[in-house]
């Protein structure tokens, strides 16, 4: 459905860049439904202490690093900055394995549609966006089947579109039928299935 709605709008030069792990399967539809390369954009979020689901920020490829203006409520800053060094590693670790070698899509002067597959604090969808702006994207669309609608207005993008946005918005797996996590070998079977 998220493939349907960005295919009303013509978009030849677009590039989708899926937000790993459980956004490269919804954008590989999507890259399928346009006829467009696809590629990924790692990010990874900052969880709360004791409550890891719950982004506080996320940092992300090219040292790209968001924080939730109340991420110091929940997380002092020598913590922050320990969690940030351990997940900016784990991104590092991420883009050589689901790269394997390939260079990042080039982004310049494209439309660059980061998808994930539901959006809660916006965390992630913020790094991602910033990633394909400073990657010199001439457009950046954040394409999302659900999410929190007070998440959506932070995205730093030119288009959101969101297919659902519930006002009783609890969490992105409510909406699925199969919320199970997807794994690194799905991604990289996905990305390995685009570049060939």
């Amino acid at each position: 459905m998220l493939g349907e709605r960005l295919a009303a709008r013509p978009r030849p030069d677009a590039v989708v860049l899926g937000l790993p792990r459980g956004g490269v399967p919804v954008a590989a539809e999507v890259a399928a439904i346009l006829d467009a390369p696809l590629d990924v954009l790692v990010v990874r979020k900052l969880g709360a202490p004791g409550h890891t689901e719950f982004a506080v920020g996320a940092v992300g490829e090219d040292g790209a690093q968001v924080l939730n203006e109340d991420a110091h409520r929940y997380i002092d800053e020598t913590a922050l900055a320990a969690k940030a060094a351990h997940e900016s590693a784990e991104v590092a670790r991420r883009v050589g394995l689901f790269r394997e070698g390939s260079p990042a899509a080039d982004l310049h002067g494209r439309t660059a549609i980061v998808v994930d597959d539901g959006v809660a604090t916006g965390a992630t969808a913020r790094a991602g966006c910033a990633i394909a702006r400073a990657r010199g994207a001439a457009s950046v669309v954040f394409a999302t089947p659900v999410a929190a609608p007070d998440s959506l207005a932070g995205i730093p993008a030119d288009e959101v579109i969101c297919l659902r946005a519930p006002a009783g918005f609890m969490a992105v797996g409510m909406h699925y039928v199969d919320f199970r996590q997807t794994s690194d070998a799905e991604v990289i079977a996905l990305l390995r299935a685009a570049r060939d």
